[in-house]
């Protein structure tokens, strides 16, 4: 749990942004707070709170959540190598849950092998705080002006950047491939705006990602 306490501070000045997002878009505090107990992305909760407002429907949100996390797939499997005899499948099932883009940074930068109670501890207090911040940022938000309440919504906005710019500014690969994926999702904003904005995520994600790996494959050696 002393390992998640960082974490779960830095998710409860990041996800107040998105509860304001999520009264915005017309939906309650209880409503916004059960999607972050149920779903730890912010991107996902984002996106998937953009598909709600503007009616879309149950498989263009499933496409969306499954373009956006389907990196947490992947961290699950580098952790698998890492957890320890006492992790059964119903541990894994629930560990899983809490696989997050923090709490597997944490994770793997520990040396000895990671136990159901460790997970679990970090989890939980990690949770709390995504949770917690997304209930006050709702409530502020139903009762802040409007000017307020748009301001501070950009919070969400702001940790993306902060994920983005770090790594695009050592490779140019990472660059190219933000800066096309935004083109692209200005295409669809401004020209072909009979796209949903749900499927405009997807086409942007999944055309600048080929698009990366076909002119900047990684090199075996470099793995």
């Amino acid at each position: 749990m002393s390992h998640g306490i960082p974490i779960a501070l830095g998710y409860l000045s990041v996800s107040f942004g998105f509860g304001i997002k999520a009264v915005n878009a017309g939906l309650s505090v209880l409503t916004a707070s059960a999607i972050s107990a149920t779903n730890l992305t912010s991107a996902g909760q984002a996106a998937g709170v953009d598909v709600i407002a503007v009616g879309g429907t149950l498989i263009e949100m499933i496409l969306v959540q499954l373009t956006i996390n389907i990196r947490y797939s992947l961290m699950a499997l580098s952790l698998s190598q890492k957890l320890d005899r006492k992790f059964s499948l119903p541990h894994r099932l629930f560990a899983a849950y809490g696989i997050t883009d923090e709490i597997f940074a944490v994770c793997s930068a520990q040396k000895q092998k990671l136990t159901p109670a460790y997970m679990y501890g970090m989890i939980l207090i990690a949770a709390v705080g995504w949770v917690t911040g997304t209930a006050l940022g709702a409530a502020a938000g139903q009762l802040l002006p409007d000017s307020i309440s748009n301001a501070l919504g950009i919070v969400l906005y702001g940790m993306f950047i902060a994920v983005i710019v770090p790594p695009a500014r050592k490779q140019f690969s990472v660059l190219i491939v933000v800066l096309l994926s935004a083109l692209i999702s200005v295409m669809f904003r401004f020209l072909l705006t009979n796209v949903s904005s749900g499927f405009a995520v997807i086409i942007s994600a999944v055309v600048a990602s080929v698009i990366g790996a076909a002119f900047f494959p990684v090199r075996e050696d470099s793995q």
